[in-house]
């Protein structure tokens, strides 16, 4: 039972119907908070939308391309119209590539960095802009990786755009620390998501990953529940401009 209270509140998470993203949306959802889930592909968003409300909240899917700024603009305006505020923001929509860094074209490149990166930046703005307006502060959560730590070398833009935003993250922190607006990175390891279940299904490639990490297993969304009630509680004030590595130990053995 998460101690957090974020009854009142709203939480829009990009890339919230699957994965890390549905694990944070049900995490604010058990803590109180209505939940706009941004996304692009319609009947997942309707299938997390059901689940979301089967915690007693609020929920609406809002269909949004985060690498577009126009996009984002009107997820933000139809969010507060229908839900009358926004009090928390996940940027975890991302996408991911392939490729050593000789062979990347920097069409490929541009495009993991349009989602990852720039699809981060401009949900954290507009929402930024949004909790600056209402004047009661805020939490901001942007989802980066393990590959921000150690080299992904057959990954290198994505690892790039992961790294990055860690540094968008400690900037905001220091800049909207003012608004009361807290903003933090999480760190997720190796976890069962659309994007990463090939490699799952891959059984030499989970053994391996699986044999590295300490708690033995790949996580799944609903290991990121209590961390998102905690990081996204308005209250918890002094805990600012982080990076939390969830990884199950992978990083460190």
């Amino acid at each position: 039972m998460t101690i957090n209270d974020l009854q009142g509140q709203v939480a829009v998470v990009t890339g919230g119907n699957g994965g890390i993203g549905l694990g944070f949306a049900e995490g604010c959802a058990r803590a109180g908070a209505a939940v706009a889930v941004w996304a692009r592909n319609a009947d997942k968003s309707a299938a997390a939308v059901e689940a979301i409300k089967g915690h007693g909240v609020d929920a609406i899917a809002v269909a949004c391309d985060v690498g577009d700024e126009a996009s984002v603009a009107a997820a933000t305006a139809e969010t507060v119209e229908r839900l009358g505020r926004i009090d928390v923001c996940v940027a975890n929509a991302g996408t991911s590539g392939g490729g050593q860094l000789q062979d990347l074209s920097l069409e490929e490149w541009r495009r993991v960095m349009a989602i990852n990166l720039d699809g981060a930046f401009l949900t954290m703005r507009d929402c930024a802009r949004q909790m600056i307006d209402q004047g009661e502060g805020g939490a901001i959560v942007a989802i980066s990786s393990t590959s921000a730590i150690h080299g992904a070398a057959a990954n290198p833009h994505y690892g790039a755009s992961k790294t990055a935003l860690l540094g968008l993250v400690r900037a905001s922190a220091v800049g909207l620390a003012r608004h009361r607006i807290r903003v933090n990175a999480v760190l997720p390891g190796w976890t069962r998501t659309e994007m990463a279940e090939g490699g799952y299904q891959d059984e030499r490639f989970r053994e391996v990953t699986t044999k590295r990490t300490p708690v033995r297993r790949w996580a799944t969304g609903e290991d990121y529940e209590e961390l998102a009630a905690y990081l996204c509680d308005k209250s918890v004030d002094w805990h600012t401009g982080d990076q939390i590595v969830a990884d199950g130990g992978y990083t460190i053995f």
